[in-house]
């Protein structure tokens, strides 16, 4: 610490003391969600006997099992699939779309224009082979209101009896909208579930899984999907996804997973169990720090003059924090930055480049134990104007501090030096 500027140092933790009491409210949810886990842990009896893994096809894995019945019992849902066969929160979401839309149907997505690599499964980027419009699935994007708000009237008039799947996307993605609460979302699931024929209400819930106290199964969803490196896998799970929701669909969705008659029954659990049931246990509060962190990098970034979405001292429902830089240089510096604070690869340097799903270059900062992990410290962002950060969890808060003394420190010796005077004194 001693290399470290002292007006640095006393701007960050002067940041930090304007939001304490955000943090203790940050500590109430935090607490609510961890006693919901522990729940779930001991009525469905949890033991060392279920940390074994399996081979082959996987059958009457007890473990595997165990564990998707902690996760629907977590969330809200009837059953679960929780597998290390898949691979990332596109590829679960693609499981369920695909794995419930036939030709004829139609996918509604009531939040806008999805995730960039979203897009190129529903066949809006480009002509990649099996996306879902190339087998007959049509689809309907909802523009949002002005005020980056859902449209719901215009919603309710485009859903039709070919209307299969109406799909909310939770967190805001690369988007320049707030992302949705759980409150907000009840009221438009509430609004479908009068409809004479209810369509299936499936929501991308990457990035807000125990943000809140509610999950959107609690509140009318049908089928919700993400990632095990995001949130829920606490920092521990090396790879894998989710898929929680309606017994049915999730059988529907198993069968596009392996085989139809085989559904959930197979699949090897190749992995040791236990880092999935412990990552799950600390989800909650990995994910207590990881809202500190970004509401630290919104006050420290706000304090300098800069646009950051959510506000510091704003209601969150995601862990993600984005930051408008608006100059490439800042961009490409802070990047570079976060990443020499990391503890694995610091010596790397961030460039653009062109990533599988994107249209713009995508530049990214994650020096991470696990490859791609966004539960631990990292920021991404498409490179092009505004040239904005997004800055997305940590495994632990004191890491994401000191890795903010670290980034204004070196910018305070670079092109950032008279801004940074001029800002804040610093």
């Amino acid at each position: 610490m001693k290399e470290i500027d002292a007006k640095v140092l006393d701007f960050v933790n002067k940041s930090e003391q304007n939001l304490l009491p955000l943090f203790a409210d940050f500590e109430e949810t935090a607490l609510f969600n961890q006693a919901k886990v522990l729940t779930a842990f001991k009525e469905e009896r949890v033991g060392t006997h279920h940390f074994t893994s399996s081979t082959g096809y996987g059958y009457g894995d007890l473990g595997r099992k165990t564990l998707e019945r902690v996760f629907a019992r977590a969330f809200g849902g009837e059953a679960a699939l929780v597998r290390q066969q898949i691979v990332s929160g596109t590829h679960a979401i693609n499981l369920c779309l695909s794995g419930l839309l036939r030709p004829g149907d139609q996918l509604i997505f009531a939040t806008g224009l999805p995730y960039d690599t979203l897009r190129t499964v529903i066949g809006l980027n480009g002509a990649a082979r099996g996306n879902l419009q190339e087998y007959g699935v049509t689809v309907k994007i909802i523009p949002l209101l002005p005020d980056g708000s859902i449209d719901q009237q215009l919603l309710l008039r485009e859903v039709t009896t070919k209307t299969k799947i109406v799909a909310f996307q939770r967190s805001c993605g690369y988007e320049f909208r707030p992302s949705f609460t759980i409150q907000q979302l009840a009221l438009v699931f509430s609004a479908l579930g009068q409809l004479k024929r209810k369509p299936i209400i499936f929501v991308d819930n990457c990035y807000g899984e125990f943000v809140e106290r509610q999950e959107p199964l609690t509140v009318g969803a049908d089928l919700i999907a993400g990632s095990l490196i995001k949130n829920p896998g606490g920092g521990w799970v090396p790879s894998g996804g989710y898929i929680v929701g309606n017994d049915d669909l999730i059988n529907q969705v198993a069968c596009r997973l392996y085989a139809p008659g085989l559904g959930g029954e197979v699949g090897p659990s190749l992995m040791n169990l236990r880092l999935f049931f412990q990552g799950f246990f600390d989800a909650p509060h990995r994910v207590y720090e990881m809202l500190k962190a970004a509401s630290l990098f919104a006050e420290v970034f706000q304090r300098l003059g800069f646009t950051v979405e959510p506000d510091a001292k704003e209601k969150r429902t995601d862990v993600i924090q984005r930051i408008d830089l608006n100059s490439p240089q800042r961009l490409l510096a802070i990047c570079q930055s976060l990443q020499q604070i990391s503890p694995v690869e610091s010596y790397l340097h961030p460039e653009p480049a062109e990533m599988p799903g994107y249209k713009e270059r995508i530049i990214m900062a994650a020096g991470t134990f696990i490859t791609g992990s966004t539960s631990e410290l990292s920021a991404d962002g498409p490179f092009k104007p505004p040239y904005s950060l997004y800055v997305q969890g940590c495994l632990s808060y004191l890491h994401a501090k000191l890795g903010l003394y670290y980034i204004l420190n070196q910018l305070k010796s670079d092109f950032f030096k008279k801004e940074l005077e001029k800002k804040s004194g610093i």
